[in-house]
């Protein structure tokens, strides 16, 4: 919903911060989530184990990400681990957690923290890559009890209701947040306001009449607390279209490293993006021709979200002399495990049902 133009910008009640300080901290320690990554004592926390848990649960949820988290921490359960292992390894354990960029930049700074040990302070975390100041403010308080304070989406969602800002910019909230850490337990407020966004002051439907703090917020006491944030703005949603060639199985096939920030490092069927202009078929020449593959039966089409992209992708199968090799080690795109699922769903033959995939027409 829009707010009118007379939307207070600043809360309308006065904000007791010493009462709210209390109130939030009392209910984290009754209440508080018991998460894998909180080992340790309060402000002591693993930093391993909190910088794995803080890369990842960047862009996936708490529910779908501890099954993620702990599969990784299986495979890599210490910094020296993670530093020894082959990038396609690492690739491979993030498989299913996208925006691999993440995992690519995790792996490198194990390598500095494995030769130079645990970074101290929260400026020596902001250097290492991949790590920006939401991260660094989260390990360095959750690991250290440095006086950092947090600033993600749950961060946002509370203060722009506790103040009933419509419109919260990024030096805005990290403001309030900063005028509200508790300075004698940092790490525990950082993780008392980001589990009282996740589990109670969530976008739809806020449970108001469970919220430990609902006295201190202007958006409550308004009676309209669903309408804090207002909605950001989108980016448009760019459509890419691809064709596809199976040369193989989903046991053993041809698959190519892709480049680019999104997906490189993993390892996909072959795959040619038809550009502007053209039809999908002089894409699919093109890539014949790069392969020297001979076009086989075409398969299906499958469809795949990215950050401001919709791919669809047209699968064929083709033959060409090419070497394969197992798909099972090797690490892919969700993209490219939906594109086999067409071949492994022809070979069952559930075409016809209501699991099938998107099947086009050929080109």
């Amino acid at each position: 919903m829009t707010l009118p133009e007379s939307a207070p910008v600043l809360s309308p009640f006065p904000l007791d911060v010493g009462a709210l300080r209390g109130e939030l901290l009392a209910w984290f320690d009754r209440a508080g989530r018991e998460l894998p990554w909180r080992v340790g004592p309060e402000g002591a926390r693993d930093p391993y184990r909190v910088w794995v848990a803080e890369i990842l649960l960047q862009q996936t949820q708490v529910v779908r990400g501890r099954m993620y988290y702990e599969r990784f921490l299986e495979a890599f359960p210490t910094v020296q681990a993670l530093a020894a292992a082959p990038q396609d390894a690492v690739l491979k354990a993030w498989e299913g957690c996208g925006y691999y960029a993440r995992a690519r930049n995790l792996h490198r700074a194990a390598g500095i923290v494995a030769g130079r040990g645990f970074p101290q302070a929260y400026a020596d975390w902001l250097a290492l890559p991949g790590v920006g100041p939401y991260t660094a403010a989260a390990v360095s308080s959750l690991a250290l009890n440095e006086r950092r304070a947090v600033n993600d989406g749950n961060v946002r969602r509370v203060l722009s209701r506790l103040y009933a800002e419509a419109q919260p910019s990024e030096p805005w909230v990290q403001q309030r947040a900063d005028a509200l850490l508790d300075p004698a337990r940092p790490g525990a407020w950082n993780e008392a306001v980001m589990d009282l966004g996740a589990t109670v002051c969530v976008p739809k439907s806020p449970a108001c009449d469970r919220c430990p703090v609902s006295a201190h917020c202007a958006a409550y006491r308004l009676g309209r607390p669903s309408d804090f944030p207002a909605p950001k703005v989108r980016a448009p949603v760019r459509e890419v279209r691809a064709v596809a060639l199976l040369i193989g199985d989903a046991e053993q096939a041809v698959l190519e490293k892709r480049q680019g920030t999104l997906l490189g490092g993993l390892f996909g069927l072959p795959l040619e993006e038809v550009a502007e202009g053209e039809t999908p078929r002089a894409a699919l020449a093109r890539l014949q021709t790069r392969l020297g593959a001979k076009l086989g039966e075409h398969l299906g089409t499958v469809t795949h979200g990215m950050t401001h992209r919709r791919l669809t992708v047209e699968v064929y199968r083709a033959e060409a002399d090419l070497p394969r090799q197992p798909v099972t080690g090797a690490a892919l795109s969700r993209l490219d495990h939906k594109a086999l699922d067409v071949w492994r769903q022809r070979q069952a033959g559930l075409f016809g049902t209501a699991a099938q995939p998107e099947v086009g027409r050929r080109i």
